[in-house]
This record gives structure tokens, sequence and C-alpha cells, in this order.
């Protein structure tokens, strides 16, 4: 697994070892980042559910101007920061419950939400991440899931904004909206 793009193109990232962690293929992540290309630059990154911490590393590669990194395991904590310091990238890096942390009410432009398939935990991260209202106005959320899965409706100001199938993978993206505030490009 390598950064895909930007500062830190090339430079290898560690994985978490075993079964428990599902990195994003090249392909899905390659994928995204042609979605948000225009998306990143200057933006606030949250990563939660972060693992190796691919996705929020790729935002700072390409000009994310932070990131805060959420995972409950202490081996992804320590795999991230490992991550970061091979790049060369500073950012906050949290041991600690996804919705432990939503319930803090900070703002971020970009929300990666990759939990367990099997687990619950989208539609829970979901309706918090609405009820905390953490999205900056025009902010997105891409969500990666099992091809089979049906998400959650959410409601305004948050919106669906389309799902993108790659093989038995899914990416489906939200967004905050104001009224008359401009569509993804």
């Amino acid at each position: 697994m390598r950064v895909i793009s930007g500062t830190c193109k090339g430079r290898k990232l560690e994985t978490l070892k075993g079964l428990d962690t599902r990195p994003t293929t090249d392909n899905v992540k390659e994928s995204i980042f042609n979605i948000l290309q225009f998306e990143i630059v200057g933006r606030t990154v949250l990563d939660l559910f972060a693992g190796s911490g691919q996705m929020g590393i790729e935002c700072l590669s390409r000009g994310a101007e932070s990131a805060v990194f959420v995972d409950s395991s202490r081996e992804a904590v320590r795999v991230i920061r490992q991550n970061l310091d091979r790049c060369g990238l500073k950012a906050e890096v949290l041991q600690c419950d996804a919705l432990a942390f939503l319930k803090r009410g900070r703002k971020f432009d970009l929300v990666f939400l990759d939990p367990p398939y099997d687990s619950d935990h989208y539609e829970k991260i979901l309706q918090n991440i609405k009820l905390f209202d953490i999205l900056n106005d025009g902010g997105i959320i891409i969500v990666e899931s099992r091809k089979e899965r049906v998400l959650p409706e959410i409601t305004p100001p948050y919106v669906f904004l389309r799902d993108y199938s790659y093989g038995r993978i899914k990416i489906s993206l939200f967004s905050r909206r104001s009224e008359g505030a401009a569509e993804l490009r």
C-alpha cells in the first residue's frame, strides 16, 4: 500500500497485521481520490476507524490543512503514527471510540467512515454526525461498505449525493448542504 499522489507520492505505508482491519484497496482508493480531487486542498479531514491511516495521509499528501485519525485499537494508533513519521507529516492521532469522539462536536470538511463491514456502526455514526453536526457546510462524508449494505437515510441539511460500486465494495457520498450550495464537482 502506497501514497498515490502529492508530496508523499510513492511512500510505502505499513498495514495492520491480521484480519481485524481491512485496508481500502488501491483501486478503490484511487477512484475515491479521483472523485474528491478538487475537494481536498485546505480542508480539514477526519479519518474514523482509521486503521493504517491511509485515507487521511493521502489527503495530507494532497494538501489538506489538517487531519484527525481516530481508531480504538492501540496497534492501529501505533501504525498510523509510524506512517505519518514515514511521510514526514504531522496530525492528531487518537485512540478512542468513534462515537465518543463525535460527541466532542468538532467540525470537519471531509469525513472518511470505514467501520468493520458487519458492524452496526454505520447507522450509529451517520446519526451522530448529524446529531452533533460535525460537518462544515459543503463538507463530504465518504462511506465504504459492502455493495449490498443499505445505509440509513439522512435528513437535511445532510443529503445523499450518490453511490459508486467497485466489485463487492460500495462508496457512498453524503454532504452537508445549505440552500443554494454548490454540488460536488
